[in-house]
């Protein structure tokens, strides 16, 4: 049987696998804020990104193996294809991290070997050896992947895996890369892993799978049963296409069903040690942070972090929870983190009772960025009564997540009612101070915000998506706008909370033309790239 650690190990790749979503590139202040919230959730390894696609990238990681990865944090983690090049680039971007992982992969299915690699079984069984021995010259902790694991041989599975254990790796895991298999399935190839790889006993079986089908929870609990010990997810299951197996979704499968589990695990059916070292009340909160920094919404009905997951419409359903929670909920909201507190601050408030209720909420922030902060919430306390958690949250993550400002919006004003043509007046600035004012006409009042803020900026785009959601509940309750703008088939996220919708929507475009701008300063090979080209270059 495969390593037993005891427990399962939680390797988030929301800041690898996940920022693969369209829309959802992150720049580095928003990587290091999650890489932050992730070590607070607690767990186990970050793969915080894949040093060799990109300058952006490789500062990243290793600005997070600088702060984060502690000798009682979280390993820190870098993804990289089976070929010198990448190896090197991340060995030296994990470099500064007390604890350090390798993660370096291959495809193995014939369909991969055939039309993207093009390269022989035989090619795949002499490279394997010789890149893990490379990696592991440089970190103790190497992992491999068989990337499309799932639509690979079994036989040739056994093969490369025994083969990249011998050569060091100490976890392996096997990706479902396609979504494509069913739990039953997946159980039983990692039943076979564990019976027809002789030197197993010496490695972790780990799990990585999309949800093309809806499957990737499913998989990955029957694969836990199998033996596997290590789930490679994403907060809010984002990711490629369908996206990734989710965080919240295995770790509080596993809490709520300790009792089915444990066995698994050779323990007593009521034993109440905790089958992952997450901190399960963090869980609301890394999710809101994602959603908000990403720009992806979580959808209502979403499990466990959905704005639906604790809320009863039906009649019979709301008088049984008055009754008892437990008629029909299996999951205290405050396990996750859900509350409804509302802080005692207002316009009157200090610089301290703010800073107090930010450091309770996990944000430690700089005394530049306090500063900010407290600016912010000042304006906001002179337009709203009443301040919540959320208000504060979203505050903070709005200030994280500006890039380095080209433009700087200075001013906006609309005229727009049932009789008038929507108008915009605008003034930005730019990089040396000079501001510019333009006047535009639209459909209505956001289109001509966005229509006078083109004119000025002259950054050719397209709008693709615009989104608006309330924050808390209530006729004062701030704006939370989305923009998403394409270029050359990249998406550029934007981001921005106001009272004033309108001002947030200029914020937010604001926001992803400063995004824009950046993405083309200088050749990048982008994350999102076809994984297929980046494949088929040959070993180094």
């Amino acid at each position: 049987m495969a390593k037993d650690p005891g427990r399962v190990l939680i390797f988030d790749t929301t800041l690898r696998d996940g920022e693969q979503s369209p829309g959802a590139s992150l720049n580095l202040e928003e990587k290091l804020a999650i890489a932050q919230q992730l070590a607070r959730l607690g767990v186990d390894v970050i793969e915080a990104g894949f040093p060799f696609a990109s300058h952006g990238d490789f500062a990243a990681v290793q600005r997070i193996a600088q702060q984060v990865g502690g000798e009682n944090g979280p390993i820190i983690c870098g993804l990289a294809r089976a070929s010198r090049g990448d190896i090197k680039a991340c060995a030296d971007a994990v470099a500064p991290a007390p604890k350090r992982r390798i993660h370096t992969f291959i495809a193995t299915s014939d369909i991969h070997l055939e039309h993207k690699l093009r390269k022989s079984r035989k090619d795949v069984l002499g490279i394997v050896p010789e890149m893990v021995a490379y990696a592991r010259s440089f970190v103790d902790d190497v992992e491999f992947s068989c990337e499309d694991a799932g639509r690979s041989d079994p036989e040739f599975l056994y093969e490369v895996i025994e083969a990249a254990i011998a050569a060091g790796a100490s976890t392996v895991n096997i990706p479902d890369t396609v979504g494509y298999t069913t739990p039953s399935e997946f159980g039983s190839l990692i039943e076979g892993i564990n019976r027809h790889v002789p030197n197993i006993d010496e490695a972790v079986i780990s799990v990585h799978g999309h949800n093309d089908l809806g499957l990737a929870v499913a998989n990955f609990l029957e694969a836990v049963k199998a033996g596997a010990r290590q789930l490679e997810c994403t907060v809010n299951g984002i990711g490629e296409r369908a996206g990734n197996a989710a965080l919240e979704e295995l770790v509080m499968a596993m809490h709520v069903r300790r009792r089915y589990f444990n066995p698994f695990f050779g323990r007593e059916e009521d034993s109440p040690t905790p089958l992952t070292a997450v901190r399960t009340e963090e869980i609301t909160k890394t999710s809101r942070l994602v959603s908000n920094l990403t720009g992806m919404v979580v959808q209502p009905n979403k499990a466990i972090v959905g704005a639906n997951a604790f809320a009863h419409e039906s009649g019979i359903h709301q008088d049984g929870v008055l009754k008892n929670r437990l008629t029909y909920e299996i999951v205290d909201a405050r396990t996750v983190g859900l509350t409804d507190n509302r802080i005692s601050l207002g316009k009157l408030s200090g610089r301290s009772a703010v800073r107090a209720r930010l450091e309770e909420l996990g944000y430690d922030l700089s005394r530049e960025d306090l500063d900010d902060a407290f600016a912010r919430f000042k304006d906001l306390a002179d337009r709203k009564r009443e301040i919540t958690d959320r208000d504060l949250e979203s505050i903070v993550s709005v200030q994280v997540q500006q890039p380095d400002a080209k433009y700087q919006l200075k001013l906006v004003q609309v005229s727009c009612g049932s009789s008038l043509q929507p108008t915009a007046t605008v003034t930005l600035a730019d990089e040396n101070g000079q501001e510019q004012t333009a006047a535009s006409v639209g459909t209505g009042p956001v289109d001509a915000v966005c229509r006078s803020l083109n004119q000025l900026a002259g950054e050719p785009n397209e709008l693709v998506e615009f989104s608006v959601k309330s924050v808390t509940e209530g006729i004062d309750a701030m704006g939370d706008v989305t923009i998403r703008l394409r270029r050359d088939g990249q998406l550029y996220s934007g981001h921005s909370a106001h009272t004033d919708v309108v001002v947030a929507a200029a914020e937010a475009f604001v926001n992803a033309l400063n995004r824009l701008v950046a993405g083309t300063a200088g050749p990048t090979i982008h994350p999102q790239r076809d994984m297929a080209e980046l494949d088929s270059s040959p070993v180094r």
